[in-house]
Protein backbone atom coordinates (compact mmCIF):
# COMPACT_ATOMS: atom_id res chain seq x y z
CA UNK A 1 0.00 0.00 0.00
CA UNK A 2 2.71 2.48 0.98
CA UNK A 3 4.73 1.93 -2.18
CA UNK A 4 1.60 2.28 -4.30
CA UNK A 5 0.63 5.56 -2.64
CA UNK A 6 4.14 6.94 -3.16
CA UNK A 7 4.05 5.91 -6.82
CA UNK A 8 0.62 7.48 -7.37
CA UNK A 9 1.78 10.68 -5.67
CA UNK A 10 4.75 10.82 -8.03
CA UNK A 11 2.61 10.12 -11.08
CA UNK A 12 0.17 12.87 -10.08
CA UNK A 13 2.81 15.60 -9.89
CA UNK A 14 4.33 17.37 -12.88
CA UNK A 15 7.40 17.72 -10.64
CA UNK A 16 7.61 13.99 -9.91
CA UNK A 17 10.06 11.75 -11.73
CA UNK A 18 7.36 9.81 -13.58
CA UNK A 19 4.69 12.52 -13.54
CA UNK A 20 7.10 15.00 -15.13
CA UNK A 21 7.86 12.55 -17.93
CA UNK A 22 4.15 11.99 -18.54
CA UNK A 23 3.49 15.73 -18.74
CA UNK A 24 6.42 16.18 -21.16
CA UNK A 25 5.00 13.39 -23.34
CA UNK A 26 1.58 15.06 -23.34
CA UNK A 27 -0.08 12.36 -21.22
CA UNK A 28 -1.65 14.78 -18.76
CA UNK A 29 -4.78 12.62 -18.60
CA UNK A 30 -2.76 9.98 -16.74
CA UNK A 31 -1.46 12.55 -14.26
CA UNK A 32 -5.02 13.86 -13.78
CA UNK A 33 -6.29 10.37 -12.93
CA UNK A 34 -3.28 9.80 -10.67
CA UNK A 35 -4.07 13.08 -8.86
CA UNK A 36 -7.55 11.77 -8.06
CA UNK A 37 -5.98 8.51 -6.86
CA UNK A 38 -3.52 10.42 -4.72
CA UNK A 39 -6.29 12.46 -3.10
CA UNK A 40 -8.33 9.31 -2.47
CA UNK A 41 -5.53 7.10 -1.09
CA UNK A 42 -2.96 9.33 0.61
CA UNK A 43 -5.21 10.22 3.54
CA UNK A 44 -5.61 9.01 7.09
CA UNK A 45 -8.75 6.92 6.62
CA UNK A 46 -7.13 4.90 3.80
CA UNK A 47 -4.06 4.17 5.91
CA UNK A 48 -6.34 3.25 8.82
CA UNK A 49 -8.15 0.84 6.48
CA UNK A 50 -4.84 -0.98 5.95
CA UNK A 51 -4.57 -1.71 9.68
CA UNK A 52 -8.25 -2.65 9.94
CA UNK A 53 -7.89 -5.06 7.00
CA UNK A 54 -4.76 -6.57 8.55
CA UNK A 55 -6.58 -7.08 11.84
CA UNK A 56 -9.52 -8.70 10.05
CA UNK A 57 -7.17 -11.08 8.22
CA UNK A 58 -5.29 -11.87 11.44
CA UNK A 59 -8.47 -13.13 13.10
CA UNK A 60 -7.99 -12.89 16.86
CA UNK A 61 -7.83 -9.69 18.86
CA UNK A 62 -4.21 -10.18 19.93
CA UNK A 63 -3.01 -11.07 16.44
CA UNK A 64 -5.16 -8.25 15.06
CA UNK A 65 -3.46 -5.72 17.32
CA UNK A 66 -0.02 -6.90 16.21
CA UNK A 67 -1.06 -7.04 12.54
CA UNK A 68 -2.45 -3.50 12.69
CA UNK A 69 0.82 -2.07 13.96
CA UNK A 70 3.06 -4.17 11.71
CA UNK A 71 1.01 -3.45 8.59
CA UNK A 72 1.21 0.30 9.12
CA UNK A 73 4.91 0.20 9.93
CA UNK A 74 5.59 -1.88 6.84
CA UNK A 75 3.46 0.34 4.61
CA UNK A 76 5.27 3.39 5.99
CA UNK A 77 8.67 1.84 5.28
CA UNK A 78 7.56 0.94 1.74
CA UNK A 79 6.27 4.48 1.21
CA UNK A 80 9.56 6.11 2.16
CA UNK A 81 11.60 3.49 0.31
CA UNK A 82 9.64 4.18 -2.89
CA UNK A 83 9.93 7.95 -2.36
CA UNK A 84 13.68 7.49 -1.98
CA UNK A 85 13.88 5.56 -5.25
CA UNK A 86 11.65 7.89 -7.22
CA UNK A 87 13.41 11.04 -6.01
CA UNK A 88 16.87 9.48 -6.15
CA UNK A 89 17.49 10.57 -2.57
CA UNK A 90 19.18 8.63 0.22
CA UNK A 91 16.74 6.62 2.31
CA UNK A 92 18.46 7.87 5.48
CA UNK A 93 17.09 11.34 4.72
CA UNK A 94 13.61 10.06 5.48
CA UNK A 95 14.50 8.60 8.89
CA UNK A 96 13.11 11.46 10.98
CA UNK A 97 9.77 11.55 9.23
CA UNK A 98 9.57 7.76 9.15
CA UNK A 99 10.13 7.60 12.93
CA UNK A 100 7.21 9.97 13.45
CA UNK A 101 4.88 7.78 11.34
CA UNK A 102 6.20 4.57 12.93
CA UNK A 103 5.33 5.99 16.34
CA UNK A 104 1.84 6.76 15.03
CA UNK A 105 1.69 3.20 13.66
CA UNK A 106 2.62 1.75 17.05
CA UNK A 107 0.09 3.99 18.79
CA UNK A 108 -2.94 3.64 16.50
CA UNK A 109 -2.18 0.39 14.66
CA UNK A 110 -3.07 -1.98 17.51
CA UNK A 111 -6.42 -0.29 18.08
CA UNK A 112 -7.25 -0.37 14.37
CA UNK A 113 -6.13 -3.99 14.13
CA UNK A 114 -8.43 -4.93 17.01
CA UNK A 115 -11.25 -3.12 15.20
CA UNK A 116 -10.52 -5.27 12.15
CA UNK A 117 -10.49 -8.46 14.18
CA UNK A 118 -13.85 -7.43 15.66
CA UNK A 119 -15.53 -7.23 12.26
CA UNK A 120 -16.55 -10.89 12.45
CA UNK A 121 -18.39 -10.40 15.73
CA UNK A 122 -22.14 -10.27 15.67
CA UNK A 123 -24.18 -7.52 17.22
CA UNK A 124 -23.31 -3.92 17.85
CA UNK A 125 -19.55 -4.59 18.21
CA UNK A 126 -19.38 -6.05 14.70
CA UNK A 127 -21.54 -3.22 13.36
CA UNK A 128 -19.30 -0.54 14.86
CA UNK A 129 -16.17 -2.30 13.61
CA UNK A 130 -17.59 -2.43 10.09
CA UNK A 131 -18.51 1.26 10.21
CA UNK A 132 -15.15 2.63 11.42
CA UNK A 133 -13.50 2.96 7.99
CA UNK A 134 -16.44 4.28 5.94
CA UNK A 135 -17.51 6.73 8.66
CA UNK A 136 -13.89 7.84 9.06
CA UNK A 137 -13.62 8.32 5.30
CA UNK A 138 -16.81 10.35 5.18
CA UNK A 139 -15.88 12.54 8.14
CA UNK A 140 -12.34 13.16 6.92
CA UNK A 141 -13.44 13.84 3.36
CA UNK A 142 -16.34 16.14 4.16
CA UNK A 143 -15.03 17.98 7.20
CA UNK A 144 -11.24 17.80 7.25
CA UNK A 145 -10.77 17.70 3.47
CA UNK A 146 -7.05 16.84 3.24
CA UNK A 147 -5.85 18.03 -0.14
CA UNK A 148 -9.41 18.95 -1.06
CA UNK A 149 -9.37 22.47 0.41
CA UNK A 150 -9.26 23.91 -3.09
CA UNK A 151 -12.31 21.93 -4.10
CA UNK A 152 -12.62 23.88 -7.35
CA UNK A 153 -9.93 21.61 -8.81
CA UNK A 154 -11.51 18.84 -10.90
CA UNK A 155 -9.38 16.15 -9.22
CA UNK A 156 -10.52 17.33 -5.78
CA UNK A 157 -14.16 17.28 -6.85
CA UNK A 158 -13.78 13.76 -8.27
CA UNK A 159 -12.02 12.52 -5.13
CA UNK A 160 -14.70 14.07 -2.93
CA UNK A 161 -17.46 12.45 -5.00
CA UNK A 162 -15.79 9.02 -5.14
CA UNK A 163 -15.00 8.78 -1.44
CA UNK A 164 -18.34 10.24 -0.32
CA UNK A 165 -20.35 7.93 -2.58
CA UNK A 166 -18.35 4.84 -1.61
CA UNK A 167 -18.54 5.69 2.10
CA UNK A 168 -22.29 6.35 2.00
CA UNK A 169 -22.91 3.16 0.03
CA UNK A 170 -20.79 1.14 2.48
CA UNK A 171 -22.52 2.64 5.50
CA UNK A 172 -25.93 1.96 3.97
CA UNK A 173 -25.08 -1.65 3.16
CA UNK A 174 -23.59 -2.36 6.59
CA UNK A 175 -26.55 -0.84 8.44
CA UNK A 176 -29.09 -2.58 6.16
CA UNK A 177 -27.35 -5.92 6.74
CA UNK A 178 -27.34 -5.35 10.49
CA UNK A 179 -31.03 -4.43 10.59
CA UNK A 180 -31.95 -7.38 8.38
CA UNK A 181 -30.00 -9.81 10.58
CA UNK A 182 -31.61 -8.39 13.72
CA UNK A 183 -35.11 -8.70 12.28
CA UNK A 184 -34.53 -12.34 11.29
CA UNK A 185 -33.57 -13.42 14.81
CA UNK A 186 -36.30 -15.20 16.73
CA UNK A 187 -37.74 -13.23 19.59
Amino acid sequence: FGATVSLINDLSSPYGELGGRLVEAGWTGVTDVAEVGSLVLDVGWAWAAVAVAAGWLAGTLARGAAAGAVSLMTATAAYFFMDSLLRDEPLAGYAGEARYWWLASLTLGPFLGVVGASIVRSGVIGLLALLIVPVGALVQTLFLQPGLASSSRPAALWALAIVSAAALASISLVVARFVTQRSRRPA
